[in-house]
């Protein structure tokens, strides 16, 4: 049974930094994320506590097919890259992603700052994440990631 409560900070460090492969796993080093959605055993959506450390990003720049996303910043200054450029954001702000809405996204943490926030998105079945900046291109059946370049051949 989970607790009923506890402190964020408390979850462990998600011990897999990353699915993805390389050259794409370097990008997101300094993130770390904490997963408190399953510390409660929360199987429709997930929310994690993820830091940036100075220099870090969140993910490759991408959108999704079928998952919805959203991002609340807790602490620090990261910017918000979308296809309309960056924006600005701070402590209290926050950004929505819908599915196959075509705008891709990510945060960039180019402050010598840590930045906090949360992360919340859905567990829709099928969902595929769109890398318009990259050769990348990611497909998610039971939790489980496949990662191919788009013309279909594997990374290793």
């Amino acid at each position: 049974m989970p607790p009923p409560a506890l402190s964020a900070l408390d979850v462990p460090l998600h011990a897999r930094q990353t699915n993805y492969p390389e050259p794409f796993a370097s990008a997101v080093r300094g993130r770390e994320k904490r997963r408190l959605g399953e510390a409660f055993g929360l199987s429709n959506f997930g929310v994690n506590l993820t830091r940036l450390k100075p220099g870090a990003v969140s993910s490759v720049r991408h959108g999704h097919s079928k998952q919805d996303e959203f991002v609340y910043v807790l602490e620090g200054f990261p910017t918000l890259v979308t296809d309309a450029g960056p924006t600005k954001l701070g402590p209290g702000m926050c950004a929505g992603f819908k599915a196959a809405s075509g705008d891709a996204h990510h945060l960039k943490n180019e402050t010598a700052e840590d930045v906090w926030y949360l992360e919340v998105g859905d567990r829709t079945p099928g969902d595929q994440a769109i890398y318009p900046d990259d050769d990348l291109a990611v497909t998610v059946e039971d939790g489980r990631y496949s990662f191919t370049r788009k013309d279909g051949t594997r990374y290793e």
